[in-house]
């Protein structure tokens, strides 16, 4: 494994045994050359490609649950479930079997086809992850991909998860490696990354993007979509863009807005530079207008979460979505064309 992260190079995640799949390695200035494209070059490039790996016309439909909130030791600026800041959020418990197989259900009859529980933890002990493992059985029964984000992973978890039926971990890298100490304090990178190597050595597909907008320059994000096209054996099967919710009492609640455009060519660059990833619309899309959200589908997104919450902020509502969608003359994966 390299850790070293000299001057904006991508830290390689080499798994211990796996030989790698992938070809290709995107230095930070081939990814900042397509983020500099004209804007209409860029999202040709982009459409084109996704055309070659997916069918345009369809979106993914994933819903987030909380199933355990606040009380996180983290630090990270941008999060409301952070225990260092005010956000008037209350700590609860992880939720029962009960509640989570009811959740479950009502997102499959909405349209969605995976279900992603996040708890607020900045490592689960092995309690945590063995109570999380018959959520996801509960998951599984009810017809669904099975995806959580727990934080960071010890030996055996991942597999403790496998086995109950876990289809995706989510783990994300957040931002590139040179601005994540502006952002985060109480976790290294290379504990992202470890955790990333132990959910891949299990045989569980990767869920792992970042969040835009943290005051980041253009470079740096290139540098985070580098970093995330250079994971081997390969990149992420999910690649979740974050716009910041801002929300007040977290150190980034002034963060001024990035440019919608700038947002547009992350996702557009994401696709370009990993092809058969699934681009997820993620938090910030309740802000984002319709308008947005085209370009961002017509650049390569192809996911988005759907339902009305995200974690703790809120998420554009069921009928808001289907009704955008059909306008576009999208439909949800698996739906039956037109």
């Amino acid at each position: 494994m390299i850790t070293s992260t000299p001057n904006e190079q991508p830290v390689r995640l080499m798994p211990r045994s796996t030989p790698a799949l992938t070809t290709e390695r995107w230095s930070v200035d081939d990814v900042a050359a397509l983020f500099d494209l004209p804007f209409s070059e860029l999202l040709m490039r982009a459409h084109t490609v996704h055309r070659e790996h997916f069918d345009p016309t369809e979106v993914e439909l994933a819903t987030l649950l909380s199933v355990k909130t606040g009380g996180c030791p983290e630090d990270c600026g941008y999060c409301p479930q952070s225990v260092h800041f005010d956000t008037g959020l209350k700590a609860g418990k992880l939720m029962d079997v009960a509640a989570v197989r009811e959740a479950a259900q009502r997102a499959k009859l909405a349209g969605a086809t995976r279900f992603c529980m996040g708890a607020a933890w900045r490592a689960p002990k092995d309690r945590d992850v063995l109570a999380v493992a018959e959520l996801v059985r509960t998951v599984k029964e009810a017809g669904l991909e099975a995806c959580a984000t727990l934080g960071m992973l010890s030996d055996g978890h991942a597999e403790t998860l496998r086995d109950a039926g876990l289809d995706y971990y989510n783990h994300n890298l957040d931002s590139s490696p040179d601005f994540y100490g502006e952002v985060i304090s109480t976790r290294d990178y290379q504990d992202r990354l470890d955790t990333l190597e132990r959910v891949r050595g299990a045989g569980v597909k990767v869920c792992c993007g970042g969040i835009v907008g943290m005051g980041e320059s253009r470079r740096q994000r290139a540098a985070l979509v580098a970093q995330l096209a250079n994971l081997a054996p390969d990149y992420p099967e999910s690649v979740p863009i974050n716009h910041l919710v801002k929300v007040q009492g977290t150190p980034l609640a002034d963060q001024p807005d990035l440019d919608p455009l700038e947002f547009v060519r992350t996702i557009a660059v994401a696709r370009i530079t990993m092809p058969r990833a699934r681009v997820r619309l993620s938090a910030g899309r309740q802000q984002m207008s319709e308008a947005v959200q085209a370009l961002c589908f017509l650049g390569g997104a192809n996911s988005i979460f759907y339902g009305e919450k995200l974690l703790t902020t809120g998420n554009p509502d069921v009928a808001a979505d289907m009704d955008m969608l059909a306008r576009l003359g999208l439909r949800a994966s698996g739906a039956p064309a037109a």
